[in-house]
């Protein structure tokens, strides 16, 4: 039982730990699944064990195939996956931020089509949102969807820093299907199949050595009619639902990404004079205190979740800090464990992974901006076009704001 648990919650944890003893056998090994076909089946198998147990989607309506539960119930399971050292679910993104999206966005039909493969990992999903030149700007997309006559679409552009696109069956794509309003107007949410005429996924290997993520092109890429979700040119509120859940997940999940004192304070112990320096116990100390300031915030962030709130911007701080934190954790293990921590092995991975985490979701620079400008009601940043006097683009941001 954790201090903080209920009695209900500790009934469940002890309920989610018993079910983990007894089929931890059938878990695979955490490493290998960027383009290792049969690591990547046994990543779906144990997802789809999980699913049958209702340890997938906890959150999620019972209808829906989830397990009808309140977001503090979600964070004992991934504590306990964490706590019996076996991996999580495959579809991180399309479990926690894409289904998520389709629940609150979607239609009765894609809610019925989609949500159940979905949990049981047999459709892996990919979000296809930022392109190379709209990262963390998102609302500049350039990717183009034009309507048939009979109501299908048309997909033409490119995506990029795509993760899992090379296994996905769907993907979420924002494209922009008017070119004559404001950017944040003209948009629209589809779901794509990823084996359709006309895409092409290329890999991007990361520093690690795996495709952690792929660059994706779409060639006239047709679209049957029905495959909006949301409002055609109302992409962009569908589109922040998905960016709030994907911050929340980064943020309050952590525990269950890895990013725990424990975890780091096992390694740092093994080196005992390292343990006893003065100068590393201060830095673990300080990466410690805010994994758990981090604790308490996702636990704060959960709450407003099972109010039926969704996250706002501030959820993207949870995200900063727990990037940061873990960063600064793999540096100051690999300070004391020396080249031995940069071998192939868990901290090697995470030393190698954690840089390209800083950029999802949003770049630590345009996530503070927004927390400023939404959250304390800070002016917004001009932009610095050439030759445009300040006065000028400042009346010009704030009328963006308003719109």
């Amino acid at each position: 039982m954790d201090l903080n648990d209920t009695p209900e919650q500790a009934a469940y944890r002890s309920e989610v730990r018993a079910w983990l003893d007894q089929n931890a056998s059938h878990a695979p090994h955490e490493r290998g699944t960027g383009d290792d076909a049969e690591a990547v089946a046994a990543h779906r198998a144990w997802q789809r064990r999980l699913a049958e147990a209702r340890y997938v989607g906890v959150t999620w309506p019972a209808e829906h195939g989830g397990g009808g539960r309140g977001p503090l119930e979600q964070v004992i399971v991934n504590q306990e996956i964490s706590r019996k050292g076996v991996p999580g679910i495959l579809d991180v993104i399309g479990v926690g931020m894409l289904g998520p999206t389709i629940i609150a966005h979607g239609n009765d039909a894609q809610k019925q089509r989609y949500l159940g493969p979905m949990l049981h990992g047999d459709e892996v999903w990919c979000q296809l949102f930022s392109e190379p030149a709209a990262g963390s700007d998102l609302a500049g997309v350039q990717c183009r969807a034009k309507r048939d006559d009979d109501g299908g679409w048309r997909i033409t552009g490119q995506k990029v820093w795509t993760t899992n696109a090379q296994f996905s069956a769907f993907g979420l794509i924002l494209a922009r299907t008017d070119a004559d309003v404001a950017k944040h107007k003209g948009l629209t949410m589809f779901i794509v199949p990823m084996d359709a005429a006309g895409v092409t996924i290329v890999p991007l290997r990361q520093i690690s050595g795996e495709p952690e993520f792929n660059e994706v092109f779409f060639d006239d890429v047709r679209l049957e009619p029905g495959s909006e979700v949301g409002a055609v040119n109302g992409g962009w509120g569908v589109a922040l639902t998905t960016l709030m859940f994907e911050r929340l997940t980064i943020g309050a999940g952590s525990e269950g990404l890895g990013y725990r004192a424990d975890r780091f304070a096992a390694a740092l112990a093994s080196d005992e004079a390292a343990s006893a320096d003065s100068e590393v116990r201060r830095e673990f100390g300080e990466l410690a205190s805010e994994l758990l300031a981090l604790r308490f915030n996702g636990y704060r962030l959960l709450t407003a979740l099972s109010r039926g709130q969704i996250p706002g911007p501030e959820a993207g701080l949870g995200k900063v800090t727990a990037v940061n934190a873990a960063i600064a954790a793999g540096d100051l293990i690999a300070d004391v464990l020396g080249p031995d921590a940069l071998a192939e092995g868990e901290w090697a991975d995470l030393i190698s992974f954690l840089p390209g985490l800083k950029s999802a979701g949003g770049t630590e620079e345009i996530l503070r901006n927004t927390i400023g400008e939404r959250v304390l009601g800070l002016p917004p940043e001009p932009r610095l076009d050439k030759g445009v006097p300040f006065s000028e683009l400042r009346a010009k941001e704030r009328q963006e704001v308003k719109a």
